[in-house]
C-alpha cells in the first residue's frame, strides 16, 4: 500500500509523517511525502525526530506530481491548505485529513519554538501508529 503525505510547502508536518510512516511501518506499506510546493526541509523537524531516533535528513522536500497521485492509495493532508487545494484524485484513491498546526509558525523562545515542534512530532507519531494499527486492522497490509 502506498501512503502519500501531503502539506502545503513539504518540509515540517509531511515530513514528519513520512519519517514516523517508514519507522512505525513495516513491510507492505510504502511512504511519501509531497508539497502544493516544496519549500525544503525545516531544520528543526529534522532536529526533533532525531532526538526521537528518526533521521528524516535524507529525505527530499518534493512538489506533489500526477505520477504521486497516480502510485498512491491514500493521500493523507496534514494542513487545511492541502486539504483544500489537494488535487482530483484518481478512482479508487481514498484521502484522509489530518489537521495538524504548523510547528513553523510557532512564535517564542528557542525552546518555546522546539517544544512546539516537539508536540507536532508526537501528535503525528500518534495519528501514524493509530493509522497503521487500523490499515493493519482492516486487512489493507
Amino acid at each position: 500500500m502506498n501512503i502519500l503525505f501531503l502539506c502545503t510547502g513539504n518540509s515540517c508536518r509531511s515530513q514528519m509523517a513520512e519519517g514516523w510512516g517508514r519507522h512505525l511501518g513495516g513491510s507492505g506499506l510504502h511512504f511519501d511525502s509531497a508539497g502544493i510546493e516544496a519549500h525544503g526541509q525545516n531544520p528543526r523537524a529534522i532536529a526533533v525526530m532525531e532526538e526521537a531516533g528518526i533521521d528524516i535528513s535524507g529525505q527530499e522536500s518534493t512538489r506533489l506530481t500526477d505520477a504521486m497521485l497516480t502510485r498512491a492509495d491514500l493521500v493523507i493532508t496534514v494542513c487545511g491548505h492541502a486539504d483544500e487545494r489537494c488535487p482530483v484524485l484518481p478512482p479508487g484513491t481514498a484521502k484522509e485529513h489530518w489537521p495538524l498546526s504548523d510547528p513553523a509558525k510557532a512564535t517564542g523562545s528557542e525552546e518555546e519554538v522546539l517544544a512546539t515542534f516537539r508536540a507536532t512530532r508526537d501528535e503525528v507519531k500518534r495519528r501514524a501508529r493509530d493509522l497503521i494499527e487500523r490499515l493493519r486492522k482492516e486487512g489493507a497490509i
